[in-house]
Formats: C-alpha cells, structure tokens, sequence
C-alpha cells in the first residue's frame, strides 16, 4: 500500500473508530489497513493510534496528523478532478430525512448518477442528530434550524407550513377562525423532537410575531409518519410542510385552517464538518441538490 492509501486507511480508521468498520468502507482486508497504520508509524517515528479490544482513539500526533492527512488527500483528491475529463468518484455517504428524500431527491437521483458515473451513493435514512466524522457520513439534509456550531449549514430551501385537521375532527370541534378559538375545546396532535425530547408547540405568525400555542394532546409521537396518520384518524390539529399533505388536501382527507395566522417556514440545510475540507464528489453533490431544491 502506498502512502497516500495508507493516509486514507488511517484517516477511514479515525473517523470510525474501528479497524474493522474502516477496513468494509474502503473494501480491503482488516490485515491491509493494520499494516497500513503501523508502517506509517515506524515511518513517522510516533504512536498515532490508541488501541483497546472495544475502542480506536487517535493520540495527540494521531489527531495533529489526521488533520494533515485530511487537508492533503482534498488538495489530491481536487488536482485530480482538475483535468478536463476528470469526474469526482469513490464512495459518497449521506444521511437524509426520509421524506424529504423521497419527494425531491429520489426522483431527481438517475440524473446525478448518470452525470457522475464514478460516484457510489450510500444514502442512510433518519432524523437524529448524527455525528458526520464518528460515523463516517460525508454531509446531511436536516429540516429545521441549524444547531450544531462544528457544522457548516447550506440552505436550500424554505418549507411552507400548514396548519390542518380532519373533516372528523372539525365536525366534533368546529373550524377555529381565530387564535382565541383554539383554547375553547381543540386538540392537538403532539410531536416530541427527536434532539431535545421536548414536545413542539404549534405556532403562528401574528402581525409579524410569532405566537406559540400548546393545546391537549391526546397522542404523542416522534415520527412524521405516525404524526399525520393520527391526524388523518381525527385526533388533533397538526402543522407540517405543505408538500407533505398536498394529496391529503386534494383527497379531503385533511383540511387546512388558520391560514390568516401560517406557521413560521422550515428551513431546509445541507451541513458538512467546519474542519473538513470538501471533496469534489460532496461538493457536485451538495450544488446539485441545492438547484434540486431551487428548482422545486
């Protein structure tokens, strides 16, 4: 193994914290990538790794090191992709939000990967807060506002909301026409956010202020799914994208109220590691879902 492979062993091990996890993503035996690390450290004259039976750290030449490494194998990587007819290629991990990916980028996907034929995707699905660098994820797409300080956040897109119920549940409790009607006998659907496990208010935009509004909550969820199903069933007002319900309008099987008072928008963010230098296969990815979005 040459040095530069080497750099990318040593720096895949760091990232996932495991011979063995960094080994399966660069597809080569967990002998190579051993043997990798420890001629770099005889070569180098320091120990770069701590090893235990259940856990890889780097030392304090490892981390000074890795950041090296890191910053060299880009500039590599985008000399590269400099000459004409060059194209990013290699393995490309992201992490998204299920629906979000499904209604835009799924959809759109044949073009990116027809367009960048040498570029593998592994998309991986959820909401969660995921550590990028731990877990081996080159970038993410999270609705809501951003955070995380360690993240650059590119937005994409703002999400209209929508404010909405059942035609069962506004038989039983009537079409609020007012923020004041709410407190007289209406629900809501509950969501617990999945980062801070606290329960998210509706809100409304007043006059250019936004009001916060916690109603009773016969049902409490933290998935998307089961959050607009339970709506859909008569259980309580609930506020989404409006991309999300627009089949469940055009079926009457949900019916949006208050639009005098809308919800405030939900920014829509691609985010990356600050301390990372962009490879040319994360930035087309990154360019191509933002014209994606804009395009929408």
């Amino acid at each position: 193994m040459d040095r530069f492979d080497a750099m990318k062993a040593f720096t895949r091990i760091v990232e996932r914290r495991s011979f063995t996890q960094a080994a399966k993503d660069l597809g080569l035996p967990r002998s190579s990538v051993t043997d990798a690390v420890k001629q770099l450290e005889e070569r180098l004259g320091v120990r770069l790794l701590q090893r235990t039976t259940r856990h890889v750290s780097p030392t304090l030449d490892g981390e000074a090191y890795y950041q090296r490494c890191v910053s060299l194998l880009a500039d590599l990587e985008e000399a590269d992709a400099a000459f004409v007819g060059t194209q990013p290629k290699g393995l490309l991990r992201v992490d998204v939000q299920g629906t979000l990916a499904r209604r835009f980028i799924l959809p759109r996907l044949p073009e990116f990967l027809e367009r960048y034929p040498g570029i593998e995707l592994y998309m991986s699905e959820g909401d969660r807060l995921v550590d990028l660098v731990r877990e081996g994820i080159d970038c993410v797409l999270r609705a809501g506002e951003p955070k995380d300080s360690d993240m650059v956040a590119r937005r994409v897109t703002l999400m209209e909301e929508v404010t909405c119920a059942s035609p069962a549940y506004l038989a039983r409790h009537g079409v609020p026409e007012s923020l004041e009607a709410l407190q007289r006998g209406h629900r809501m659907v509950g969501f617990r956010s999945s980062l801070t496990g606290s329960l998210i208010p509706l809100e409304f935009q007043v006059g250019g202020e936004v009001r916060y509004v916690v109603l009773p909550t016969p049902m409490t969820v933290n998935g998307a799914e089961s959050f607009v199903a339970a709506a859909r069933l008569g259980l309580g007002l609930i506020q989404a994208p409006r991309y999300r319900l627009e089949e469940d309008f055009g079926r009457g099987t949900l019916v949006p109220v208050l639009a005098q008072h809308p919800p405030t928008p939900t920014p829509v963010s691609l985010m990356y590691p600050r301390n990372r230098q962009l490879s040319p296969r994360v930035r087309v990815f990154i360019d191509w879902v933002s014209k994606v979005f804009a395009g929408s």
